[in-house]
């Protein structure tokens, strides 16, 4: 497959390649150059935060669990999720 370069400097990406990665018009990309020549990626969606900028922003008025509790929780939905032909 080969494209060319607008005097715009646009690129068209083929529709095959942009269909078969769901790739919609407006979405934006992050490009990286690199020793085998341009990296496309999709941009990510928000932009990463740190734990200590969220923290509290969810209200939670329950009792906190115990890192025994949540292992427990989790190994219940794993086993659930097996269960009905997910993982």
């Amino acid at each position: 497959m080969t494209t060319k370069l607008s005097t715009k400097g646009q690129i068209v990406l083929p529709k095959s390649i942009r269909t078969a990665r769901s790739w919609r018009p407006g979405m934006e990309f992050t490009v990286e150059e690199t020793k085998e020549g341009l990296l496309l990626r999709p941009a990510k969606p928000f932009p990463p935060s740190k734990l200590e900028d969220v923290i509290g922003s969810l209200k939670y008025t329950g009792k906190a669990k115990t890192i025994a509790e949540m292992d427990e929780g989790v190994r219940k939905a794993i086993l659930e999720r097996h269960a009905r032909g997910r993982y």
